[in-house]
């Protein structure tokens, strides 16, 4: 049954194909659909399809979001060696259920090597939640409650992290080479994306953000050094869902061992204007620090911490110059203004400089 549930376009999801997937599900299988139409399709690192499944049972979901590899060749060549799909399949399989922050329920997620990769979840928007957008200013209250989530997200895994077989799939071959592929790739895309960035980025940020490329794998070795936990590695605005006013977290094909501070910096970076950035960052933290103390996940004090902070912005303005760099994979408008927004951090806090010795 599982070989009519991997597809890879969405003219593949019919009602032949949405009945196979509630057939994988044991309490499900008396489930009669009746229709199946797609409302929409978005094309990025992935392919990511909205249907609405109509059926019989009234407390299944008839929304549903589907993943599957993106139909884009260059977001795909990006994508397919360091395997993002399968590995939110392999997260939503084997991790999900621990994570301990809101996300959309789980109806099938499965990979096959050499015919593909399908994730199927529930719609968000079905239960009245609203999808974040790239590029989304947010409120510092909706900044502190995202915050708050990723500190109790990062305590929960410090030190299943540090001990647990259980991770070690996320920090190995894969791992590996995606962090070989982005040293390789580092200086050419970073080159083509300050070029395609233009006014957004400061031409005194244009040969730090080289020098920072060139020795890229040094840094990211300094930035994997601290305590380890579970990140989500990629949490901006269009990766977030909001529902009674608190955040849930979209979009785990990411997913890794890392420094819990690394979300922290990506988040700020991206999600918050520049101007209420600089007025709120160290308050909000500071409740970071607090919530991880509390839950005794964070070894150092505030100002080491808000070292590693500073260090860690390098990534976030890395990852939106990389992703103009490719094209494709976000909406441009929105893809410079969150430039723009890491751009200004890192000047805030001299982060490259910061780096300038690791290298």
């Amino acid at each position: 049954m599982r070989n009519r549930t991997i597809v890879n376009s969405p003219q593949q999801l019919n009602l032949d194909w949405a009945q196979a997937i509630l057939s994988n599900h044991e309490e499900l299988t008396e489930v009669e659909i009746n229709e199946v139409n797609v409302t929409s399709v978005d094309i990025g690192t992935t392919t990511r399809v909205r249907i609405a499944v109509e059926h019989n049972v009234p407390d299944v979901p008839k929304q549903w979001f589907v993943k599957l590899p993106s139909l884009s060749f260059r977001a795909k060549a990006i994508t397919a060696l360091p395997r993002l799909l399968p590995t939110e399949v392999r997260f939503y399989n084997e991790l999900a259920d621990q994570v301990p922050l809101n996300k959309p329920k789980l109806l099938f997620a499965h990979n096959r090597f050499g015919r593909g990769s399908t994730l199927v979840i529930n719609d968000v928007s079905e239960f009245g939640a609203i999808p974040g957008r790239v590029g989304d200013a947010l409120t510092v209250e909706q900044a502190r409650l995202v915050i708050r989530q990723l500190a109790q997200f990062h305590a929960h895994f410090t030190n299943k992290a540090r001990n647990g077989r259980d991770f070690r799939w996320l920090a190995g071959p894969v791992r590996r080479l995606e962090d070989g592929l982005g040293a390789a790739l580092a200086v050419p895309l970073m080159r083509r994306g300050l070029r395609l960035a233009g006014e957004y980025v400061a031409a005194g940020l244009h040969g730090p953000a080289l020098r920072y490329a060139r020795h890229r794998k040094k840094v990211m070795r300094f930035l994997s050094s601290a305590e380890p936990t579970l990140v989500h590695h990629d949490c901006h605005p269009g990766n977030l869902f909001w529902h009674n006013n608190q955040p849930g977290f979209l979009d785990w094909q990411m997913v890794r061992v890392g420094e819990g501070i690394g979300d922290v910096s990506y988040f700020l970076a991206t999600a918050l204007t520049p101007e209420s950035r600089r007025q709120h960052e160290l308050a909000l933290l500071a409740d970071y620090h607090e919530i991880m103390a509390e839950n005794h996940s964070v070894k150092t004090d505030f100002n080491s911490l808000l070292n590693r902070y500073r260090a860690h912005l390098v990534y976030s303005f890395e990852a939106m110059i990389v992703t103009l760099a490719v094209g494709g994979m976000m909406p441009l408008d929105s893809n410079l203004e969150m430039i723009r927004r890491a751009a200004q951090a890192i000047e805030d806090h001299d982060a490259f400089a910061l780096l300038q010795n690791v290298g």
